[in-house]
């Protein structure tokens, strides 16, 4: 679509606009119908303008705000022990026992 005409593209666009104006004319009899979809075209394309330009109006983000989101939370996270304790490098927890005599 890169070089097609600007009337080339808008033709779709224009018929597809035609045939809905004239569904609506005919579908309620009146004028009424033809009003109540305009209003709804309106409200619709301010909403998708709204929305537009709210989306561009967002500050960005800087990424060291986002690292440092990301380091805090760790830091919050609750430490949970390994469940395996015979896990490669780790040591063997000692069994309950009695005490080992010591020099006095």
């Amino acid at each position: 679509m890169g070089g097609t005409p600007v009337a080339a593209r808008l033709r779709p666009l224009a018929f597809l606009f035609l045939l809905l104006v004239e569904v609506a004319l005919l579908d309620s009899g009146s004028l009424v119908g033809a009003v109540a979809f305009a209003a709804t075209a309106a409200a619709g394309s301010a909403l998708a303008a709204c929305s537009l330009i709210a989306a561009r109006l967002a500050p960005a983000v800087p990424p060291t705000r986002v690292r440092t989101a990301i380091r805090d939370r760790e830091r919050r996270t609750a430490f949970l022990p390994q469940r395996d304790p015979d896990a490669r490098g780790r040591t063997r927890p000692r069994a309950p026992g009695r005490l080992l005599l010591t020099a006095a």
